[in-house]
């Protein structure tokens, strides 16, 4: 058999359909065939390497290949890799949701496995929805969610997101959502602080709460970062508003922490900064890291018990999933919870974070950059045509996609939102390889930006 980099690629595309792509695209910018990874180091078969500035999608916290996951998993392997997990159990599935629960706030007592982001959002939707149904609240069907939220692309996931590119194609699948304005801080009047813009937008969900809480199971945010919608960013006083409002108004509330979970934005869990907790948590992306398909939902007792009755009464929570709690996905996020201890990794990320806003310091002074934001080991840059009126430049431009491209050129991944580059490195990531990536997409900026 053929190898190496041609040869990968010609078999790629006589056979794979890739994610969020569109096909075409390929004749003129192949799909990248990575042989092997190493730290933050992805290497094609030509041994060229990139540095994976993305995390591979947000995923890879602690670096490709890291040796104390591997060798976890290795373990695992020798001893179980799946089991049913409907009337059956096992250890690491066990020992996460033990884990999980004690490292949530107090309030958070009961795990729910699923294999992925999306199907955690389902879980904690259908969760929200039965769990009043229960309880006999049969009006409060509908939720409540942020424009350019995106939690998902099941039907289900979808219907609660709000980013266009994703969400009006399949508009007559999806069931009826309450959209409210987003507390993004990109569209504050000039002047205003985060805080104060933050809760004047606020006004919009108390205005939604107030008029739909008998109808409404609940609100589902992204905390602090809508990550998919640009990497737009808000302040922690968006979400104390929204828990006592939730309360007050009879409505669960659920943090959809899968992209911003696992020391993303500063804090273990994004929400933290807020000082409140959730009545779900959904969870995923980091925490396998970056191994494996797993997500989990962590919820109340009280909607736990909700479900809790004589099996003849039809309560029970009938949700599944055939991979639900895999004994090696459990096992290689046990370890990775391991190495946020054994390395203090959240003081080490605030670090690493200091690094990469002096890294893209030179971004603001960019004639052709609106905004550089940054909230934990999340730093986004906008680019715009005109920087002083903020207007975009138009998509089909693709400026982003230039951006993209000279990244590859000089080893560096970087995948933009739109007109949007952002940085989401694994932790491991070095100071000087953060000014490397800052370097190349300064680069790429400049180079995309030439009229």
């Amino acid at each position: 058999m053929l190898r190496g980099n041609q040869a990968l690629i010609d078999r790629d595309l006589a056979v794979l359909w890739h994610p969020c792509t569109q096909m075409k695209d390929h004749e003129a910018l192949p799909p990248v065939p990575i042989r092997r990874g190493q730290g933050v180091w992805l290497e094609d078969f030509e041994g060229k390497r990139y540095l994976d500035a993305i995390s591979s999608w947000w995923v890879n916290l602690f670096g490709h290949a890291n040796p104390y996951i591997n060798a976890a998993l290795r373990a695992q392997a020798e001893e179980l890799e799946h089991v049913i997990l409907a009337g059956f159990a096992h250890e690491p599935a066990v020992r996460l949701a033990e884990r999980l629960v004690s490292l949530a706030p107090p309030g958070l007592s009961r795990c729910f496995y699923a294999d992925n982001g999306s199907s955690a959002v389902e879980v904690a939707l259908k969760m929200s929805y039965h769990h009043w149904r229960n309880l006999g609240r049969t009006r409060k069907t509908r939720f409540i969610t942020l424009e350019n939220s995106y939690h998902g692309e099941t039907l289900g996931a979808l219907a609660v997101g709000n980013v266009p590119l994703y969400k009006e194609t399949y508009a007559p699948l999806l069931m009826d959502v309450i959209s409210v304005p987003s507390p993004d801080c990109y569209h504050r009047a000039p002047g205003e602080s985060w805080d104060a813009h933050a809760l004047r937008r606020f006004a919009d969900m108390e205005s939604a709460l107030a008029s739909h809480a008998e109808e409404a199971c609940a609100v589902i945010v992204e905390p602090l970062v809508q990550c998919a919608g640009g990497m737009r960013m808000y302040p922690p006083v968006y979400l104390q508003r929204l828990r006592e409002a939730c309360d007050r108004h009879g409505v669960h509330l659920i943090a959809d922490e899968i992209a911003v979970g696992f020391g993303r934005t500063g804090t273990l869990f994004a929400f933290e900064q807020a000082g409140i907790t959730p009545d779900f948590l959904c969870l995923s992306k980091g925490l396998t890291g970056g191994y494996l398909p797993l997500s989990a939902v962590l919820t109340r007792e009280s909607i736990y018990q909700a479900f809790y009755d004589d099996y003849a009464s039809q309560k029970a929570f009938l949700h599944s999933h055939s991979y639900t709690g895999n004994a090696l996905a459990c096992a290689v996020a046990l370890a990775t919870l391991d190495l946020f201890e054994r390395d203090d990794v959240i003081a080490r990320n605030r670090d690493k974070s200091k690094t990469m806003s002096e890294a893209a310091a030179v971004f603001a002074d960019h004639p052709h950059v609106a905004e550089v934001r940054q909230t934990g080991m999340i730093l986004a840059i906008e680019l715009v045509k005109d920087k002083a009126s903020r207007e975009p430049y138009p998509w089909q431009e693709r400026r982003g996609l230039s951006v993209y491209r000279h990244g590859l050129d000089r080893g560096v991944l970087l995948r933009p939102l739109g007109n949007v580059i952002y940085f989401m490195p694994p932790y491991v990531i070095s100071d000087e390889e953060i000014r490397f990536m800052a370097d190349v997409a300064y680069e790429g900026v400049c180079r995309a930006t030439e009229d």
